[in-house]
Order: C-alpha cells, then structure tokens, then sequence
C-alpha cells in the first residue's frame, strides 16, 4: 500500500483545515481529518503485522491504530516544521506497538536472551569503541557464533523493538521518546528540552556508528517507509535477514543509550 498515492495532499487546504480545527475543535472536522489519514492506519498495521503469529488479529491492529491517529490528530501542532503524516504514522506505530506489548505473546525466554544479547552488545561495545562483531558478541555471551545468530533470529521473530522504544531516562521515572521529540518544546521543561535534544545526538552519532547494512535498514524502514520485503530487493537479502538487521541495529542503539546514561561514552 502506497500511502503517498491514497492520501492527496494540498498544503493550503491542509492549514486552512488546520487552523479552523485547532481554533473551533470541531468534532466534525476532526472526524474529517481521522477519515482523510485512517488508511495510514491500515498501512502500519500491515507492516508491523508481518511475522506475527496467528492469534495477533489484523484488524485489532488496524483499530490500534485507529486510536493512534486520534490522538495525534489532538496533540499535532500545525505550526512546527513537521508533516501530519509523519507525525501520524509515529503515533499510529507507538499505539500499536502498545497493544502488542500488553498480548504478551513473547516467551519469557525469549525475552531474557534478548536482554542478555543487548547486554553483551553493551559491554563489548564500550569496551572495544566501536561497533561489535557477531563473533565478538558471541565470546561476551560465551556461545558459538552459530548459537548467536540462532538466538538473534528468534529474538528478531517475536521481539517487538522499534526506534520508539529508544528511551533516556535520567531519573527512572521521565521516559523520553524520539516520538515525543516531534512535539513543540515550548511548553517543556528546561531540563527535559537539553535531555531531548541530547538523546538525538547520540542516536543520530550512533546510527552513523553502524554497520552499513544495518544502517540501510533502518533509513529504508523508519524513512524511506519501506516494508521488510521491498528492502530485502533492494538490499538483495531475504526478508528474515532484513529483520535479523534491524533487531541488531536496534540493540546496538539501545546498548549505547544504556551505556551514555551510565557515562560511559
């Protein structure tokens, strides 16, 4: 599905609807807005449903979704530099991811060696300052490099990990997300904007830290909008291989994150 071609947008229409929603809140032209933007809805769901099991239902997903794009459509703020449909399609993901969490669906084993393959990651990172190989990870984890890259295609089956997922959190308690970075600052927190503005840097310095094809992943999936099967042509890799990258990629960013909060890089 093609999101660029379903949704025809005319950026002076669009202000002008903008700014009578935002001055009248009108639950009619709200309701307009939600019908323009739902197949964005049906689109992410499709793309997060791949690889999911049987019992996740389709449409529960796109209903998700549904509830994501309400939402945004309350807190977007026409006047900043970012598209709706953008904006639209974080919230949509953030909402479904959400609902996935709260099925559970993951084995705790799973879960626990996921955990283990971050921390390793982590602690080989810090220690060699740069990116670790697969062989290197597997001496931390004290497993065959066979074992590894098994361990990380179950991981990359069932896991749920996402650049939304990428978190600093300084005090336990404010969990700041590169989808929250999308909102105005302008009413934040003085503390909370330099700790925003400090987790871009180190993602963005991280991204630019990786392997290259893990790097492809993530800008051909998180910009360019690609599904896992399309990058796997253009990458010219299966679409497991591409999921396989793109877990590893988000372990790695979440390892450095880890690793920054403790002041280690």
């Amino acid at each position: 599905m093609n999101t660029k071609k379903t949704i025809v947008e005319n950026p002076e229409e669009e202000q002008k609807l903008w700014a009578e929603y935002k001055q009248t809140r009108s639950h009619e032209l709200r309701n307009k807005i939600v019908s323009k933007y739902a197949p964005l809805a049906k689109y992410v769901a499709g793309r997060l449903s791949i690889g999911m099991p049987p019992s996740v239902d389709f449409g529960d997903l796109v209903n998700c979704g549904i509830v994501g794009l309400m939402d945004a459509v309350e807190k977007f703020e026409p006047d900043k530099n970012v598209k709706f449909k953008t904006y639209a399609i974080t919230r949509i993901r953030g909402a479904i991811y959400d609902e996935l969490r709260t099925l559970d669906w993951v084995p705790r084993s799973v879960r626990q060696r996921a955990r283990e393959i971050e921390e390793a990651v982590r602690i080989t990172e810090s220690r060699l300052g740069r990116s670790a190989t697969d062989e290197e990870v597997a001496s931390c984890l004290k497993i065959s490099v066979q074992e590894y890259r098994d361990a990380v295609y179950k991981v990359s089956c069932t896991s749920i990990m996402s650049l939304n997922d990428l978190r600093s959190n300084s005090d336990g308690d404010d969990k700041i997300s590169l989808m929250d970075s999308l909102v105005s600052p302008a009413s934040l927190n003085p503390d909370v904007i330099v700790e925003k503005e400090e987790l871009k840097r180190i993602v963005a310095e991280s991204i630019r830290e990786l392997p290259e094809k893990e790097q492809k992943v993530l800008v051909l999936y998180y910009y360019e909008q690609l599904t896992l099967k399309e990058i796997g042509k253009v990458l010219d890799v299966t679409e497991s291989r591409v999921s396989q990258l793109h877990t590893k990629a988000i372990i790695r960013l979440r390892a450095r994150l880890t690793n920054s909060r403790r002041g280690i890089i």
